[in-house]
């Protein structure tokens, strides 16, 4: 049987947030630096909890104001030492509930950053390391933050996004450009599977482009995300796909 992960970023102020967590495997709960606080950290943690999905810190840049997606030339160093802030008090709070932190997705710009620039993927990969090497690093599958928690020996997941344009090479097309959101659920839906089952993606050019799946994210804060993690779900079973983390 193919398994895979299915995760969402929660703790955003999704409306969604308590249903979708019926539906994932795991979450990731944002950490204060692009959305949430502790309250809603907490909130987070003790519903996953409740509904026995792995527990992820969601770190991001320094940017509230536009949700982690400006653009940041910040000194590696830096990045670490937010990245471990970040982690550090997610996986607090998930020790005070009796739950446990399981993995680590960055947000956003500082994801995609990561995605491309070693330096900063390696900064990343060492304040997970730093915090528990036992974390597992999510990345953007085939992406220098997968090679740098692989050469620190982090145990990584590679993810890919339903509802994402992707460009030839594999990369996200950038949400500045057409095609980089997939409105209709229909093509996000057969993209998703098409992902799972073949281990391609086809391109905005038309084009395939290899991906590995090991884990698929489903935006919390979309506008049908909660109707759109039903048809995924739905459909998995009938293609006899398991969803665990």
């Amino acid at each position: 049987m193919v398994k895979i992960d299915l995760n969402a970023d929660l703790g955003e102020g999704g409306s969604a947030d308590a249903e979708l967590m019926t539906l994932v495997s795991s979450v990731n709960i944002a950490c204060g630096f692009h959305a949430g606080d502790a309250q809603t950290m907490l909130a987070s943690v003790r519903n996953a909890i409740r509904n026995g999905v792995a527990i992820g810190a969601h770190p991001s840049f320094p940017d509230r104001e536009n949700f982690g997606r400006t653009a940041m030339q910040l000194p590696p160093e830096t990045v670490y030492a937010q990245t471990l802030y970040q982690i550090g008090a997610l996986e607090a709070i998930a020790r005070a509930e009796n739950g446990e932190l399981r993995h680590v997705k960055p947000h956003g710009m500082l994801y995609n950053q990561a995605a491309k620039d070693p330096a900063l993927a390696d900064a990343i990969a060492r304040a997970v390391k730093s915090c528990n090497p036992k974390l597992i690093l999510v990345g953007l599958a085939g992406s220098e933050l997968i090679r740098a928690g692989e050469r620190l020996g982090l145990t990584t997941r590679q993810e890919v996004f339903a509802d994402r344009g992707y460009q030839p090479d594999g990369s996200l097309v950038p949400r500045t450009q057409p095609g980089a959101l997939i409105v209709d659920e229909a093509r996000a839906l057969a993209q998703t599977l098409e992902m799972v089952c073949s281990g391609q993606v086809t391109a905005i050019d038309g084009t395939s482009a290899k991906v590995k799946a090991e884990t698929i994210c489903l935006h919390g804060d979309g506008e049908h995300a909660l109707q759109f993690a039903r048809r995924l779900r739905a459909a998995f079973a009938e293609q006899g796909i398991r969803v665990s983390a």
